[in-house]
């Protein structure tokens, strides 16, 4: 068996609302560790370019939100990745407990967060149980399964903390990438070799140094750095692991796609309460996502309310 692995996020260009990345997993036959996944589970699920037929869109989040918005999002998450647990979260909070526990505190500390919503928003829980029976059906006879998910989520605070301890707001994705393959280590059952696909961070070549940092007790080999793709091996670790970056890579690979809906889906939640709270003080307050441009609106509207509640403009504003 092998496993299979997707990263991606989102939210790296706001300045309001917290930023977050996630790996998704999977296990499979060591026949498949070189398949397409989509063309596996092809009678479960769909890219955004295939006809509407019923089966679950599973593509890049932002070509899934175009077309179906948050509801596209979850169905597609809650149906793939809940499936092996028949069970789906109740609550926000629940859902951060069970995707990235190691964050809570820092989560709970943000002035804005409640973690009360109800879940899920949209998905109706008989028809969730039929999506995500046939999708583990079709993964079983696949033998594709186990897929787990695991994601950092880095608040203002922290974000821009990260930036001043390195002078790079690319230190952000490099630290959040370091404890995510940290945890990966720690979570993956057995020995099995792993696959772990990037979307590149940016214009960037070279990751070896970063990589040799995040996982000190392995050896990184560099096979090839290119505007291509830069390709690693890592040695040394008990499981062997090959990571590849790549642009566009939710569009190449599908736990990369899974990653970034999964990345997208989290963040609107979150960016769902941080409006909510910043309403209930700031009538009429158009809400936000939190880019450029609107950000700077939404934090003159807020800002009187901010002195009011002793917050200093860090704790919600980030700095790049």
């Amino acid at each position: 068996m092998a496993w299979i692995v997707g990263v991606d996020e989102a939210g790296y260009g706001p300045n309001l609302g917290p930023f977050v990345m996630t790996s998704v997993a999977c296990r499979v036959a060591d026949c498949h560790a070189n398949a397409d996944l989509w063309q596996l589970l092809h009678p479960a699920v769909r890219r955004a370019t295939d006809a509407d037929d019923g089966r679950i869109l599973l593509d890049d989040s932002k070509r899934v939100y175009v077309k179906r918005g948050i509801a596209g999002l979850e169905r597609g998450i809650l149906t793939t990745l809940a499936s092996a647990n028949r069970s789906l979260p109740s609550t926000l909070a629940e859902l951060l407990e069970a995707w990235c526990p190691e964050d809570g505190d820092e989560i709970r500390r943000e002035t804005w967060y409640r973690g009360t919503q109800p879940l899920p928003l949209h998905l109706n829980a008989d028809t969730w149980q039929t999506a995500a029976s046939h999708f583990a059906q079709v993964g079983s006879d696949s033998a594709i399964n186990d897929w787990r998910l695991r994601a950092v989520v880095v608040c203002p605070s922290r974000f821009n903390a990260l930036i001043e301890e390195a002078g790079s707001k690319g230190h952000v994705l490099s630290d959040s990438l370091s404890r995510l393959l940290r945890a990966l280590l720690r979570d993956l059952p057995g020995e099995d070799a792993a696959s772990i696909f990037v979307d590149k961070h940016g214009g960037r070549n070279a990751y070896a140094a970063m990589l040799q940092h995040a996982l000190p007790d392995g050896n990184v080999l560099t096979e090839r750095e290119s505007m291509v793709n830069s390709t690693y091996r890592v040695q040394g670790l008990g499981s062997p692991l090959r990571l590849t970056f790549q642009p566009r890579a939710d569009t190449e690979h599908l736990c990369v796609a899974l990653a970034s809906m999964a990345s997208k889906y989290l963040r609107e939640l979150l960016m769902l309460e941080f409006n909510r709270f910043w309403r209930e003080h700031v009538p009429d307050l158009k809400p936000t996502a939190g880019y450029p441009v609107d950000a700077v609106r939404f934090l003159q509207a807020i800002h009187p309310t901010l002195l009011k509640l002793g917050l200093s403009e860090q704790s919600v504003w980030r700095r790049k």
